[in-house]
């Protein structure tokens, strides 16, 4: 019972957190769960992946609900991101590429990314570049190569995608809602291979379910209507840096 408590309690946190930010909550809920699971294959992953694909869409709604989505720009960003995240997924299984090299190109690019989010906005750079000609199309282009890497690194492409889209000039609350939307359709999609041997706990996932969509869905409230920008950025900027050395430690 104890331990069920501090699960929700854990999972909502961290769901109010990836909410904020346009995440799904897995990048936080792999290692929180497997404090408590000692099945990473057939329990932790099967479900992360789907408490990722709700909180992603509770996020959804929650910046539905303040009218930042661009639609036309998720719509496309989540086509690009279900064709290409299966395709490194299918790279890592079959060892086609060294793991150190994928690991070199992703490290640098966490840490350009932190160090752009980072730095303070200049004076008339406030405007969107959407407002001077669209640049949407670059991000869209790069959502392919960071879609393919994050399916070799099994991390979600919310990480990258999310500050490729402020650098190319989306506004960081609206860059979070779009974002939201696209990681929402790969999580389901990666989580039906796990389907015919997932481990799931009904009462348990249930619960875990409700307290990641509550608090995703209040995450995206609170960014819509009370963090601003440049410190979304920043914020953003923290934790992908956090989780990437987090994630190397557990590597060595």
């Amino acid at each position: 019972m104890f331990t069920t408590l501090v699960m929700t309690v854990g999972l909502f946190v961290l769901a109010v957190v990836s909410g904020m930010l346009g995440l799904g909550v897995a990048f936080a809920a792999i290692p929180f769960l497997s404090l408590f699971m000692s099945d990473l294959v057939h329990q932790v992953q099967p479900l992360s992946l789907l408490l990722n694909g709700i909180t992603a869409l509770f996020s959804v709604l929650g910046f539905a609900k303040s009218r930042l989505i661009d639609w036309k720009k998720a719509l496309l960003l989540s086509e690009v991101t279900v064709i290409f995240a299966p395709l490194g997924a299918w790279l890592a299984s079959a060892n086609i590429v060294k793991p150190i090299y994928i690991w070199v190109i992703y490290l640098i690019s966490v840490f350009y990314l932190a160090y752009r989010l980072m730095a303070p906005a200049r004076q008339g750079q406030g405007a969107k570049i959407s407002d001077k000609g669209d640049y949407f199309w670059v991000a869209l282009l790069l959502a392919a190569p960071i879609s393919v890497l994050s399916g070799l690194l099994g991390v979600g492409p919310g990480f990258l995608l999310m500050p490729t889209l402020v650098l190319v000039g989306i506004e960081p609350k609206q860059a979070a809602a779009i974002n939201a939307f696209a990681v929402t359709p790969p999580s389901f999609s990666a989580l039906i291979p796990h389907l015919s041997t997932a481990k799931f706990d009904p009462a348990l996932t249930l619960e875990l379910l409700v307290a990641s969509a509550v608090g995703s869905f209040l995450g995206a409230l609170l960014t819509s209507l009370y963090i601003p920008g440049q410190r979304l950025k920043q914020m953003f900027a923290v934790l992908i840096v956090a989780v990437t050395l987090y994630k190397l430690v557990t590597m060595l």
